[in-house]
């Protein structure tokens, strides 16, 4: 009945991808990967073909590929231009596909996709998403590009914010920079990217004020005013905490701005952002009312909307927004408006995205706190707000989805510094770690000899079981999950490397640094060439290019690609948003998995 059920839900609208073919050289053979889109036939069949030189393209593969969708090509002449590229068979007939790759003669020999970045003196690359910009079935690369940065617990003067996009090719397609009036840090410059209104193309969403400037100069409000308290005895020193403020759309293709409108909500009363307990405390010197959340989510269960979120300390406010005919209509807002709110303070340093109630509409899951598809209060568990959370199918013999985080239990506050819960109620499955301040956790399959999830935590020696049971020793690092070997378990990132559970080091990015200090995060961790393996993103240590590593393990699990997992995608999105956090499916993925389900999407038409 619950498989019926999902398929009477309207489709949601999705982009339409290439194959993302990707052949990356590795020793004196080459490995190729290419995507399963989550609507092809379970049938649907591949062949492979390499064009060498001026030569005729030759299929690589004896039987048509019908399992996993990666190949081994040792026969390739590395002294020619080699072009690989796949057609798909189905029910014999063989058909033209999208996309393929190229590696020159001349190329140099490394094991990284390269996009070199426009130098901007003071600046370097920072976090980044995906979109594709132009149409093409293929992802572009929006940059975070960052200069004097500062949390919104310090005073003074930062680096206007400034975006740029590329092509995965390393094209350079434009420019932003969001002028004074916009503070950077990392709670503080939230951006958005993705397709809201169905045309196949992504835009750029972000808050903005006087003197910002798209791509094209325009500018936007008063470019003459400057917001900045510029004295640097005053407590608020650098600090932004007048004038408009504004939401505006940039169109992916060029730049350039669309539409904007006043940023909901509105700064009001500086002293009126503080909440329940702990950190939750006024101020009025900026700290609580300038942090900052975003997301894309599919209030309706068809169009994403996008979500623009003020304060978790203490008030916190949810804006949604439709964008449609080049314009944003405000849709719902939710506001805890003070401490007598049960929401008040249960937000959190980022946020996630999820179908929690199985209607077929997406729930915000703001920490400690969800927002239902409606803008109304779902529910609220109490454990104020932390610095991590995960949400997927966690515990395999409870129903639907979990919430793993992490709290900080701060400033005379008491309860559990690590909970799990049902994601559809809040209903608490476990806790521990009483009345201590957490600072990181994670939670997913990661041990390939176990069903289920396995989560750990700083302060913490021991990785545990869903029912919170020491199960082992804890992981090295306590940071991102990647997909990257061959199996349905989840690798350890941090910093530059990758390391199995249990195992040791399987890959280490050789002159590539990751970003946010002790966070060590990368720009990016996503599926977004070959088949369903992540690609890691990281900036060259010069800061001179970002380096896209995609895997050379071969597979033998077919997977569609987790892009066309909504709540997978949606993670994409919002993985810039403060305290950066790895990505997560709507379904268990990992040791003991069941085939994924079929993902009820509907793809739009490619502009190219």
């Amino acid at each position: 009945m619950l498989f019926l059920s999902l398929n009477m839900f309207s489709q949601r609208q999705m982009e339409n991808l290439d194959r993302g073919l990707v052949a990356i050289k590795n020793n004196n053979q080459f490995f190729i990967s290419w995507r399963v889109l989550g609507t092809d036939p379970d049938d649907l069949a591949f062949n492979l073909y390499r064009k060498s030189g001026t030569q005729k393209a030759v299929k690589l593969n004896d039987k048509s590929i019908t399992g996993a969708t990666n190949f081994v090509d040792t026969k390739a002449n590395s002294e020619q231009e080699n072009t690989w590229f796949v057609k798909t068979v189905l029910k014999g007939k063989e058909k033209d596909a999208s996309g393929s790759f190229t590696i020159s003669a001349k190329s140099p020999d490394k094991a990284y996709l390269s996009i070199p970045i426009k130098a901007i003196e003071g600046y370097i690359p920072n976090d980044c998403s995906v979109g594709d910009l132009d149409g093409d079935g293929k992802y572009d690369l929006i940059v975070h590009m960052t200069g004097k940065s500062l949390d919104n617990s310090f005073k003074g003067i930062t680096d206007p914010p400034i975006f740029q996009a590329y092509t995965l090719e390393g094209k350079f397609l434009w420019q932003i920079c969001l002028g004074k009036n916009i503070r950077e840090g990392a709670h503080y410059t939230q951006f958005m990217v993705y397709d809201l209104d169905g045309d196949g193309i992504s835009e750029f969403v972000c808050k903005t004020a006087d003197g910002a400037t798209d791509s094209a100069n325009t500018v936007i409000g008063d470019g003459t005013k400057d917001w900045v308290d510029r004295n640097p005895d005053s407590p608020v020193y650098g600090k932004i905490l007048k004038g408009p403020e504004y939401l505006s759309v940039f169109d992916g293709r060029t730049g350039k701005v669309i539409t904007t409108v006043d940023y909901i909500m509105e700064r009001g009363d500086l002293a009126g952002w503080g909440g329940r307990g702990g950190s939750g405390g006024n101020d009025t010197k900026g700290n609580r009312i300038d942090r900052f959340t975003a997301c894309v989510a599919y209030l309706d269960g068809i169009h994403p909307s996008v979500v623009m979120c003020r304060g978790y300390y203490g008030r916190t406010v949810l804006a949604a927004w439709d964008f449609k005919d080049k314009k944003l209509t405000s849709r719902w807002v939710f506001d805890s408006k003070d401490a007598e709110n049960p929401y008040s303070g249960m937000g959190n340093h980022g946020l996630s995205i999820a179908d929690v109630d199985n209607d077929g509409k997406d729930e915000i899951v703001y920490g400690s706190m969800c927002v239902d598809d409606n803008g109304k209060g779902l529910y609220t568990t109490g454990f104020r707000h932390g610095d991590a959370l995960h949400v997927t199918d966690l515990d395999l013999d409870v129903p639907g989805l979990e919430v793993y985080g992490i709290h900080e239990i701060e400033n005379g506050t008491t309860g559990p510094g690590v909970t799990l819960f049902s994601a559809a109620d809040g209903k608490v499955l476990f806790t521990d770690s009483p009345n201590q301040d957490v600072g990181r956790g994670v939670a997913d399959n990661i041990d390939p000899t176990r069903k289920g999830a396995q989560c750990w935590w700083s302060g913490s020696p021991y990785l545990h079981d869903m029912k919170g049971n020491n199960i082992g020793k804890a992981p090295t690092s306590t940071n991102f999950v990647i997909y990257w070997d061959g199996d349905s378990s989840r690798e350890l990132l941090n910093s530059n490397y990758i390391d199995k559970y249990n195992v040791g080091r399987l890959f280490t990015a050789e002159g590539a640094v990751s970003n946010n200090g002790t966070k060590s995060t990368p720009a990016l961790s996503a599926d977004i060439l070959g088949d369903w393996r992540e690609e890691l993103i990281l900036r060259s240590e010069d800061n001179k290019e970002l380096r896209i590593y995609s895997t050379t393990i071969p597979t033998e699990i077919r997977q569609y690609t987790l892009m066309h997992d909504s709540q997978y995608r949606l993670s994409i999105a919002w993985q810039n948003v403060g305290y950066n956090q790895p990505p997560h499916t709507s379904f268990y993925m990992g040791f003991g998995m069941n085939p994924a389900p079929k993902p009820n999407i509907v793809l739009v038409p490619l502009k190219k």
